[in-house]
C-alpha cells in the first residue's frame, strides 16, 4: 500500500511538471452598448450595437516548451456579435486569427496562417483606433490604412525578431495560392518598432497585389475590404511619448489604391482609377486615477480620386473624446462621442460623413455618442 501511495505521488508530481511545460488559455472580450447617431441616411438613430470600441472575440492560445529555449505556439480566435450570436466573418470559425508556429527566445518567432500584418502590429498601438483593446469608432475614414485591422492576411508566413536594444522588426508574406498566378492576390508587409523608456516609434509598409478577393489568396471576400484594388499600398510612421500619467501620440499614414472595384463588403459603391488618402492623427491618453482614464484624438484625412465619373479631393475632420471607468481588472464602462465633418467631394460617393461602424450621413456632418461596457475573460 505504501509503494502505491509513493508511486501515485510520483506520478502526480510528473503530471504537474509536464503541465507546467505547456499551456492552453481560453480568453475573450465582450463589448456592447447603446449608440445614438444624429444622421444615418438622413435620419437619427438609437441602436444597441456590439464592438463600437473593441472587437468581440473568444479564442484559444497555447504554448509548448520544446526545450533549448524553443516553444511551439498557436492561436485560434473567433469574432462574433453578441446582439445576435452570429460570427463576424461568414463561413469561418476562427475568422480573426488562426496560426501555428515556433518561438525561440534568442532567434524570434515564425508563424503560419491567418494573421495581422505589420501595419496593424506596429502602427495600431499608436492610433487611438487600435490602442489597447481598441476603439473602432475612432478609425480613420473607411479604415483606409487598415490600422484598425478591418482585414487579415490569409496563407501568410510572418517572422518577428527578438528585441535588440529596443528595436524589433517583423516581416510578412501572404501567398496567392493560385496555380499560374503567383502575384494574384498576394501580400507582403514589414515593420519596425523602437521602444525604450518613455519613447515608442514605429514605421510600416503593406502592399496587396491584384486584390481580386478570389477566396484563395492573401485577402478574402469575407474580410471588410472597402476598396478592393489591383494594387493597394500603405505606408506610415508614428510614435508616442509617456509623460507621467499621460501618453501623447502622433501618426501619419499614406494609402494608395490603383483600379478599385466595389466588393461584397464595400461601403462605397463606386470604382476609381486612382484613389489615395493621407491620415494625420494626434491623440492623448490620460490616467486620472488608477480606475479612471480619459482619451481623445483629432484626425485630418485628405483624399483624392479620379475615374470615369470625374475627380475630386475629399477631406475629413474627426474629433473623438472618451472617458472610461474600470469596475475591476476585467470589466469597465465607458462613454464616447465622435464628430466628423466631410467636404470637398459634393456629388460623389464621398459626399456624406461616414463614422466607422455606422451608416453614411446624408450631409457632410455626423455625430455619434455611445455608452457601454466591456468585460474580458
Amino acid at each position: 500500500m505504501k509503494k502505491k501511495i509513493i508511486g501515485a505521488a510520483a506520478l502526480s508530481v510528473f503530471a504537474v511538471a509536464a503541465h507546467a511545460q505547456s499551456s492552453v488559455t481560453l480568453y475573450g472580450l465582450i463589448d456592447t452598448g447603446i449608440v445614438y447617431t444624429n444622421n444615418q441616411g438622413g435620419k437619427s438613430a438609437w441602436q444597441e450595437q456590439s464592438s463600437m470600441l473593441s472587437n468581440e472575440v473568444w479564442g484559444l492560445k497555447g504554448s509548448e516548451d520544446l526545450g533549448n529555449n524553443l516553444h511551439a505556439i498557436f492561436r485560434l480566435e473567433n469574432g462574433f456579435n453578441i446582439q445576435n450570436g452570429k460570427t463576424t466573418y461568414s463561413n469561418t470559425i476562427f475568422g480573426r486569427q488562426a496560426y501555428v508556429g515556433l518561438q525561440h527566445d534568442q532567434y524570434g518567432t515564425l508563424t503560419l496562417g491567418r494573421q495581422y500584418d505589420p501595419v496593424v502590429d506596429t502602427l495600431g498601438p499608436i492610433a487611438l483606433a487600435n490602442n489597447g483593446d481598441g476603439n473602432n469608432l475612432a478609425a480613420h475614414p473607411f479604415d483606409n490604412d487598415n490600422v484598425d485591422d478591418s482585414f487579415y492576411i490569409d496563407n501568410s508566413v510572418k517572422y518577428v525578431s527578438p528585441t535588440f536594444h529596443g528595436l524589433t522588426g517583423e516581416a510578412l508574406y501572404g501567398f496567392s495560392n493560385t496555380a499560374g498566378g503567383f502575384s494574384d492576390n498576394r501580400a507582403y508587409s514589414f515593420g519596425l518598432t523602437y521602444s525604450i523608456g518613455p519613447i515608442n516609434l514605429a514605421a510600416a509598409y503593406l502592399q496587396l497585389n491584384n486584390g481580386s478577393l478570389n477566396g484563395t489568396g492573401a485577402v478574402s471576400s469575407n474580410d471588410f475590404v472597402n476598396f478592393p484594388a489591383a494594387r493597394q499600398r500603405v505606408m506610415g510612421v508614428g510614435g508616442n511619448y509617456t509623460i507621467g500619467p499621460a501618453v501623447v501620440g502622433l501618426l501619419w499614414t499614406h494609402t494608395l489604391f490603383d483600379n478599385t472595384q466595389p466588393g461584397a463588403n464595400s461601403v462605397i459603391q463606386q470604382p476609381f482609377d486612382t484613389l489615395h488618402f493621407d491620415n494625420y492623427e494626434v491623440n492623448v491618453h490620460y490616467a486620472v486615477t488608477p480606475v479612471i482614464s480619459l482619451a481623445g484624438a483629432y484626425t485630418f484625412t485628405q483624399g483624392a480620386f479620379s475615374g470615369a465619373t470625374g475627380s475630386a479631393d475629399p477631406k475629413w475632420h474627426q474629433v473623438t473624446l472618451m472617458a472610461d471607468y474600470s469596475l475591476s481588472k476585467r470589466t469597465d464602462v465607458y462613454v464616447e462621442g465622435v464628430y466628423q465633418h466631410a467636404y470637398g467631394a459634393e456629388g460623389s460617393a464621398f459626399e456624406g460623413a461616414f463614422i466607422n461602424g455606422l451608416a453614411q450621413s446624408s450631409t457632410g456632418n455626423q455625430v455619434a455618442a455611445t455608452i457601454g461596457m466591456r468585460t474580458r475573460f
